[in-house]
């Protein structure tokens, strides 16, 4: 089955790309890998407030785990803006997951399983990737998760 109609199945339109807000690019191809830099949980370009604040905390098990979510879309839509088309991605093969973690929080895999579970359900088995994810003291805006990847591509 073709990325699009896993993607219209999952009832997912990917949005425009974010833009970058510093000093670095949206991706990078070298040799056969796209790296993305790292995608916070934009909503079509909003970031929400159920998705500013500490996982554990202010922000709910659920709420992070949808954040991440967003951010899987959004490393999507920054793939299918360097490549054109998505059929290009051979498979995910890694994925970064940093969680905006109130102190003592460690349930941390089940907030990357957002992202995770998305890949899977998009990209088939070309979806399964190694990951790491860690909790860290402050992301950008304030957000609850970013996410970066990297892609094999044709």
């Amino acid at each position: 089955m073709k990325i699009a109609d896993r993607l219209h199945q999952a009832g997912i339109i990917l949005p425009e790309p974010p833009l970058p807000v510093a000093n670095y690019i949206p991706s990078a191809i070298a040799g056969n890998l796209l790296f993305i830099s790292g995608q916070l949980c934009l909503d079509n370009g909003t970031l929400h407030q159920r998705h500013i604040g500490k996982v554990g905390g202010s922000v709910s098990t659920d709420l992070g785990i949808e954040a991440a979510k967003f951010c899987a879309i959004n490393l999507l839509a920054q793939a299918r803006a360097a490549l054109g088309d998505l059929e290009r991605i051979q498979r995910c093969v890694r994925l970064g997951g940093f969680i905006n973690a109130q102190a003592g929080f460690t349930a941390l895999p089940p907030i990357m399983n957002g992202a995770s579970d998305l890949m899977v359900a998009i990209l088939g088995e070309a979806g399964k990737h190694t990951r790491t994810t860690v909790g860290v003291a402050e992301l950008p805006m304030g957000a609850a998760v970013e996410i970066e990847a990297i892609f094999e591509v044709r």
